[in-house]
Parts: C-alpha cells; structure tokens; sequence
C-alpha cells in the first residue's frame, strides 16, 4: 500500500512540476509580448493577445526541454539507459536471441508493471525467447531432414558402386538393386511426407468438407492394405455401423492411412488389429484402432507427434519409417478441430482413439 502512495506522489509531483514549467513560459511569454507591444507601439484584441500569449508559450516550453535534453550530462543519461535496448534489438536482428535485459526489470518495483519502460522491456524478451525457440526448432528440423536423407543415399552409393564389381554373381546383383530400390522410395517417401507436412501447416490450407459414409471409407483403406495384413496372418476385427460425418475425405484417408500402416508395422505375426466406429458422449464421431503390438513407454507417448520422433529408432528405421506420419495425423485432425488419444503399454499393444465431426441428423444410430 505504501507503494502505490509514493508513486501516486512521484506521479502527482511530476505532473504538478510540468504545469508549474508552463506556468512560468506562459508568464515569460506575457512579459515578452508585453514588452514587444510597448516598443512597436501597438495592442492587439484581447482575445489576439491572449492566443499570441499562449502560442509563445508553449514555442518557448518546446525550446527550453530541446536545450535541455541537447545537454551533454542529459544525453549521456539517455543513451545510457536507452543504449542496451538498442543493442539488444540490433543481436536479435543479427539472429542472436541470446539477450539479457533484467538490469531494466530489477529497475520496477512491485506495482510498477505498468511502466512504458517495463512493457518494452518485457515483450522485447519475450520475443527474443520465442525467436529463440523457433530457431531451435529450424535446426533441429534442418538436422532431422539431413540425417534421414543422408542415410539412404549413404546405402544408395555404397551398393551402385559395389554394382561396378564385374565378378558379383545375379543373385548378389538383384539383392543390391533391391536395396537401391527400397532406399529410393524410402527417399521418395520423405520427400512426400515434407511437402505434405508444410502444406498442411499453410494457414491459408482450404478443407474440402462434403458428407459421406465414413464406415465405406475405412472399409475400402482396410481392404486396400489387405496383403500386409494377411502376410503377417493379423486378424482383423471390424466394428463398422453406418456413420455419415462431413470432412475432408481425402485428408482422413490419409490419417486412417498411417494409423493403420503403424497397427500393421508394430503388431506381430498372428496379432489382431481392431477398427470400430461409434458417437462419442459429445455427439462427435470416434474412430477407435487397437492392435495387439510391442506397445510404447509414457515417454514415448509424450513425443509421438512430433515431426521425425522415433520411439525405437532401429526397428523404426529397419520398417522404412521417417517419424513424420503421426505429425502429419495429428495436423490433420486439428485442422478438423478434432482430437487424438493415445494409450499404449509395453508389451500389450496400442489404442489411438480419434474423435471427428458429428454424425449428420437422421443417420443410422450408432451403437
């Protein structure tokens, strides 16, 4: 409380001294005038004199605080208190965010957080924080993509220059066109997923939104991925009632897609994947795909949608996988406005439940 009262003073006293200052050039102003009147000989109106007055004053006030700040003691102070925020904006402009400005915070007391001098001070830190994090992640993002290409073009030169090798028999031959083949589309892939990837996070990204029948169009991605499936003799358990739900088809293909292509990838020979649709308890449509699989840690959980993370980055990297297919996903389907759970154990496979749209009014009811 004793806070708030000396800076209502300090802020009182100031405003008082800076109309005492106008005072004394409006009565220097009358006396000027005064003066210049009795020399020239002549008087103007009073209503004349009074605005000559009040114009010569504040001319005066303007004059006097120019001399005043052009005072070599009062400038130093200035560019003094002024000179490490200009320094700071000059580093972030050079791309360092690497800033330190809490000589200016220890400056405010409590209370006064509403200071011109504080807020500058306060967003310009926040900035060079959040510039900070941005750049991280650039780099981060930047070495993620040159680690992933730099491995299948590592194999890819490797086995085109064994290829040279006139004594290789056929088969030998084959296996290594094999290998330069799948790291090409191993590339291919990457190279699609990015481009998929920044698409998606465009702002300005339009959804194509028309109603359809989203049990037809898991069954036709079921029933598209069967040879993976039947290889690995994974039972499939399908729980499909009719549900019609407006969205973009053509991105939740892609998003049943990937979920799929992960159940598949991680569920071992003689597993069982389960799909079902039903209404949610908000009206919104789930889609529910639970495999029998290795399953993921909690650590892992926490970081499966970002881009290039891998919860087992050999056996990921030995099934042709990049990191960026739940990214994609999970872009997707808050461009819906709608949301993914992920709950996964070591051991007893993974359930990822997403919930989109509404069912539209007079559908078959879903159970």
């Amino acid at each position: 409380m004793n806070r708030k009262i000396v800076k209502f003073i300090k802020r009182t006293a100031g405003f008082l001294a800076i109309i005492l200052f106008l005072l004394l050039c409006w009565s220097l102003a009358y006396w000027l005038t005064a003066w210049l009147y009795n020399a020239i000989p002549f008087t103007p109106s009073a209503f004349i004199s009074q605005l000559i007055n009040f114009i010569v004053g504040f001319f005066l006030f303007g004059c006097i605080i120019s001399i005043i700040t052009k005072i070599p003691w009062v400038r130093s102070k200035q560019e003094a208190h002024l000179y490490p925020i200009i320094q700071a904006i000059k580093m972030i402009a050079e791309g360092n965010f690497n800033i330190d400005l809490s000589y200016y915070k220890r400056q405010f007391r409590e209370g006064d957080n509403d200071h011109p001098y504080y807020q500058i001070v306060t967003n310009i830190s926040h900035m060079a924080e959040k510039l900070g994090e941005m750049e991280e992640l650039r780099q981060e993002f930047i070495s993620n993509v040159s680690h992933e290409i730099q491995s299948p073009l590592t194999s890819i030169s490797g086995f085109a220059h064994a290829l040279k090798n006139d004594d290789l028999t056929s088969v030998e031959r084959k296996h290594y066109l094999s290998i330069i083949e799948m790291e090409s589309i191993r590339l291919s892939k990457l190279s699609e997923n990015l481009l998929k990837l920044t698409s998606l996070e465009s702002e300005h990204l339009p959804l194509d939104l028309k109603e359809y029948r989203l049990d037809y169009q898991l069954r036709r991605i079921i029933l598209a991925n069967e040879p993976q499936w039947t290889e690995k003799e994974i039972n499939m358990d399908i729980v499909l009632p009719d549900v019609t739900i407006t969205a973009d088809e053509d991105m939740l293909d892609q998003v049943w897609i990937n979920l799929l292509h992960n159940s598949i990838k991680f569920t071992p020979v003689g597993g069982t994947i389960t799909v079902e649709a039903f209404k949610s308890e908000n009206q919104r449509i789930a889609v529910k795909i639970r495999d029998t699989g290795i399953g993921m840690d909690q650590d892992s959980l926490m970081h499966i949608f970002e881009r290039f993370y891998k919860a087992d980055k050999s056996r990921n990297r030995n099934m042709g996988g990049n990191g960026l297919g739940l990214s994609i996903v999970k872009k997707i389907i808050d461009l819906h406005e709608g949301e993914i759970q992920v709950q996964s154990e070591i051991g007893k496979g993974t359930e990822i439940m997403v919930k989109i749209g509404k069912q539209r009014d007079g559908s078959n009811e879903v159970n």
